[in-house]
């Protein structure tokens, strides 16, 4: 059986965790350690049991942890050569991630941990690398894809092929050109290499979602630039647009920036 839990969702830190009875991966690091911690001990989850971190890119938000877990437990930490580069310059990673913790993965080449086949792919932002990631494990496809500038063909692959996804909805366009952020930071996070909006992940999910969907969940919500439910009635009124209705096509949930989700059972 596989579990799903997010730990948090935005750029105060971003943390997924898939586990079966046989242990789990976690995709991003980015909560404090004493917060993962803490919430891991809530849901009785042992930290222990995590046999690898699996890590999107370089920013802050999703590698705050990494190098606390390879120092305390002997996590191995899976990412692409650039991102290992970037984590290694960062200054909120202490301790550093030593070279004996570290794997280097490729896009688009599987890797086996335990239950869980692992496919990174190409994700367009601008960090010095990105990557989603596939995972299959218990005869279901979850697929996780944050922090996107635009959306690829490859993109649309993978959510066509998900059973369980995890899609970014960082922004409304609207919200984002009326508010207080200067200009040019407006343009990083509109422009090709910075994040999905609510009207981007309604038109991705409407069509390149396919009957085998059975969950979405929005992740990686603005704090200034977007609210829960104006995600949600923006998404959800794009679908209905093209005749697919949440809640009875596949269901669709919006993750929470600073408090954990329910753990929910990823069937077949």
């Amino acid at each position: 059986m596989l579990k799903f839990l997010c730990l948090g969702s935005g750029s105060s830190g971003n943390g997924y965790y898939l586990w079966t009875e046989n242990g789990g991966i976690l995709i991003d690091a980015g909560l404090g350690y004493k917060t993962l911690k803490r919430h891991f001990q809530t849901f009785a989850l042992p930290v222990d049991e995590m046999k690898a971190v699996f890590i999107t890119h370089d920013h802050a938000d999703h590698i705050k942890s990494v190098g606390k877990l390879a120092a305390e437990y002997g996590t191995q930490i899976y990412t692409t050569a650039l991102v290992h580069e970037g984590i290694a310059r960062n200054y909120c990673v202490s301790p550093r991630v030593r070279q004996e913790h570290k794997v280097i993965i490729e896009k688009d080449v599987p890797v086996t941990i335990g239950d869980f086949v692992v496919t990174p792919f190409a994700v367009p932002h601008d960090s010095l690398d990105c990557v989603g990631y596939c995972v299959e494990a218990c005869g279901v496809r979850f697929c996780l894809i944050t922090d996107v500038g635009h959306v690829t063909e490859r993109i649309k692959a993978e959510v066509e092929a998900a059973n369980y996804l995890v899609l970014e909805s960082n922004h409304d366009h609207e919200m984002l050109m009326a508010g207080p952020y200067p200009a040019y930071l407006k343009g990083r996070i509109a422009g090709p290499t910075g994040h999905l909006s609510n009207t981007e992940a309604g038109e991705l999910l409407a069509n390149s979602s396919s009957p085998a969907l059975r969950h979405v969940w929005l992740c990686h919500l603005s704090e200034e630039n977007n609210h829960p439910e104006l995600a949600r009635k923006t998404v959800c009124g794009i679908l209905r647009s093209y005749g697919i209705v949440p809640g009875s096509d596949f269901q669709l949930d919006v993750l929470r920036r600073k408090v954990p989700s329910e753990i929910y059972v990823l069937s077949e």
